[in-house]
C-alpha cells in the first residue's frame, strides 16, 4: 500500500472528537497539548499520528518539497492502535505517551534502516535499538519517521546526502540551508512532522539546526545521555539529545533520555548523580536575579552580521527586563595562551571510531566495516569524498597521536579556565548567537557560515541550550546559546524557559501551513 493510501485509510477510520469539545490543533501542539487532549476524549493516539502522516505527505516530498524524512514508519498506525487499547485500560502509559518522534538515521532502530546518511549502509537494519531510542520506546513515544542528515555527520553547514536526492530545505526560506548534521530532524519539527525529535551534536549538530529552524535544542553534559547504538562522528565529542519546539517538551523528552548507560563507558560519570525533575526548572521567573555573561569571543569575527548583532543585543535586554544581570563582556583570561598546547598536528579519530563501532554490530551484517570499504563502493555523496580520503589516510590509533593527546589537554585547560571565569562572576550561564550569521543559501560555499558552537560546549563537556531568539531579514531564525557549567541542565532550562516565555519568538513556517480537513 503507498504512503498516500496508508494516510488516507487512517483518516477515514480515525474516530470523531466528542461533539462540544474543544478542538485540537495540530500544529505547534505540544506535548502538554496532546496529552490533555487525549484525557479529555477528544484525541486519539492513530488520529494523532495520521494527521502527522498526511503533513509529511503533503509537504515533503511534495508542496514545498522540504525533502527532510528518508525512512516513514510503516509500522506507526498499529503502534497507535496499540497504544490507544493500553489508553483506555490504563491511561497514559507513560510520560512520553504516544509522542511522534522524528529519529536522526544515525539512530539505530530495529525496525528501519539505519544509513548515517550514507548509500554504503543502504537498508541496514541493525538488531537493537540505540539505547535512546528504547528510553523513548519505554517511555510510550512512537518512532514515526526517519530523518536526513549531512552524511555521515561530517557537514555543520548544511544536510545532504547520498541516502536522499537533493538537499533539505529550511522550512522557513526553501532555498536556504537547515544547517548539519542533524538539519533533517530540524526541518521536520518545525514542519510539524512529528510532536519532537531527536538528534546528535559533535560540534554543532543538535543546536546549530535547532537555531536555523527556530526550535530549542539541548546538548548535555558529556556523559549525561548514551551513545550507544548510534553511528560515530568523533566519539570525544558526540553528544545525542532533543530537538523540540518548547523549552518544556524539550525538558520533558530529556528527562526520559538522561542516565548512565552501562553499555557507554562516558556515562559512569553519571553514576551516583541524582537526577533532578528538570520540569521544576520551568518558571516565568527564571531570569530573576540570574546572572548571564555576554562571551564575545564566541561570535564576534570580522563576518559577524550586523542583523544578527542586533537581535542578540535585544535577546540581552529583553534578559535584563526579564530579571537578569547581564555582564557585558566576559574575558576568559588565557584563552590565546592555551591554544599553543595544541601541538603535533592535528587529531583525526573518524576512521578508529566508526570502525570499531561497526566491528561491533558486525552481527547484524552491516554492508561495509571499514572506511576503505566504504570509499570503494562508491557510494556517499561526492562532497564528502575528500573526508573519507583524510580519513582512510589517519592510520594510527587517535589515543597514540601527539596531536590527539595535546587536544585533550586543550580540552582540560579550556575547562578549567571557563569554569574558573564563571566562578569568579558567579554567573549561572554565558551567552553568544548560536551562529554569527543567517542561514545561507543551498550551494553558497562563498558566504560566511557563522557557526559558534564548535569550541566552547564541545571542547570542555559542558551543557548548552539554544532557543529562539528572533529573526533577521526575510525571517530567518536566529538562536540564542546558553552555556553552563557541568551538570547544570537544570538552570539552562531555568533561564531558556523564562526568556521563551518572555519574548515567544517562535513561529511555525509559512511553507507548512495547517491542511484542510
Amino acid at each position: 500500500m503507498t504512503r498516500r493510501a496508508l494516510v488516507l485509510l487512517a483518516l477515514l477510520s480515525a474516530p470523531v472528537a466528542a461533539q462540544g469539545s474543544a478542538p485540537f490543533v495540530l500544529e505547534e501542539a505540544t506535548i502538554a497539548d496532546i496529552h490533555g487532549a487525549m484525557r479529555r476524549g477528544v484525541l486519539s493516539c492513530r488520529q494523532l499520528v495520521a494527521a502527522y502522516l498526511r503533513r509529511i505527505d503533503a509537504y515533503d516530498k511534495n508542496g514545498p518539497m522540504i525533502n527532510a524524512i528518508v525512512h516513514v514508519h510503516p509500522q506507526a498506525l498499529a503502534t497507535a492502535d496499540s497504544l490507544d487499547r493500553r489508553m483506555a485500560r490504563e491511561g497514559l502509559t507513560g510520560p512520553l505517551h504516544c509522542i511522534p518522534t522524528i529519529v536522526k538515521d544515525n539512530f539505530e532502530t530495529y525496525d528501519l534502516p539505519t544509513s548515517a546518511g550514507s548509500l554504503a549502509l543502504k537498508d541496514w537494519r541493525p538488531n537493537r535499538d540505540a539505547t535512546l531510542v528504547r528510553k523513548l520506546r519505554e517511555a510510550g513515544g512512537i518512532v514515526i519517521a526517519k530523518s536526513n542528515m549531512a552524511e555521515w555527520a561530517f557537514s555543520p553547514v548544511e544536510t545532504v546526502s547520498s541516502i536522499l536526492p537533493g538537499y533539505t530545505r529550511n522550512p522557513y526560506a526553501l532555498d536556504r540551508v537547515t544547517a548539519g548534521s542533524s538539519g533533517g530532524t530540524a526541518a521536520s519539527v518545525a514542519a510539524n512532522f512529528g510532536a519532537v525529535g531527536l538528534g546528535t551534536d559533535t560540534g554543532n549538530s543538535i543546536r546549530g539546526p535547532s537555531a536555523h529552524q527556530s526550535l530549542v535544542g539541548m546538548r548535555s553534559t558529556m556523559g549525561l545521555t548514551s551513545r550507544t547504538g548510534v553511528v560515530p562522528l568523533f566519539l570525544s565529542q558526540d553528544i545525542a539529545g532533543p530537538m523540540t519546539r518548547t523549552v518544556a517538551d524539550n525538558a520533558a523528552v530529556f528527562q526520559v533520555l538522561v542516565g548512565e548507560d552501562p553499555l557507554d563507558p562516558v556515562t559512569a560519570a553519571a553514576r551516583g548523580r541524582a537526577i533532578p525533575r528538570y520540569a521544576d526548572s520551568l518558571s516565568r521567573d527564571g531570569l530573576r536575579a540570574a546572572r548571564i555573561g555576554v562571551l564575545r569571543v564566541a561570535y564576534e569575527t570580522p563576518s559577524l552580521d550586523p542583523e544578527v548583532a542586533r537581535v542578540f543585543d535585544r535577546a540581552m535586554a529583553d534578559a535584563r527586563a526579564l530579571g537578569a544581570t547581564v555582564l557585558d563582556t566576559v574575558i576568559i583570561p588565557g584563552l590565546d595562551s592555551i591554544r599553543r598546547l595544541q601541538t603535533g598536528g592535528g587529531c583525526a579519530p573518524f576512521r578508529h571510531d566508526l570502525e570499531t563501532y561497526l566491528a561491533s554490530v558486525a552481527a547484524s551484517n552491516p554492508a561495509v566495516k571499514t572506511v576503505e570499504e566504504v570509499i570503494r563502493s562508491g557510494r556517499f555523496h561526492p562532497s564528502v569524498q575528500g573526508r573519507l580520503e583524510a580519513a582512510r589516510a589517519a592510520t594510527t590509533a587517535p589515543d597514540t597521536t601527539l596531536g590527539c593527546r595535546s587536544r585533550e589537554a586543550y580540552r582540560a585547560a579550556l575547562r578549567t579556565l571557563v569554569l574558573q571565569r564563571m566562578d569568579a562572576l558567579r554567573l549561572d550561564a554565558l551567552a553568544y548567537p548560536t551562529w554569527s550569521n543567517p542561514p545561507r543559501k543551498i550551494g553558497d560555499l562563498n558566504t560566511p557560515a557563522g557557526d559558534n558552537s564548535q569550541l566552547f560546549s564541545p571542547s570542555t563537556g559542558f551543557p548548552a541550550i539554544t532557543v529562539p531568539m528572533g529573526h533577521t531579514r526575510g525571517g530567518l531564525p536566529a538562536g540564542l546559546q546558553l552555556l553552563g557549567r557541568p551538570w547544570s541542565e537544570g538552570t539552562l532550562y531555568r533561564l531558556a524557559f523564562a526568556y521563551e516565555q518572555g519574548t515567544t519568538h517562535r513561529h511555525a513556517p509559512a511553507s507548512a501551513p495547517p491542511l484542510v480537513p
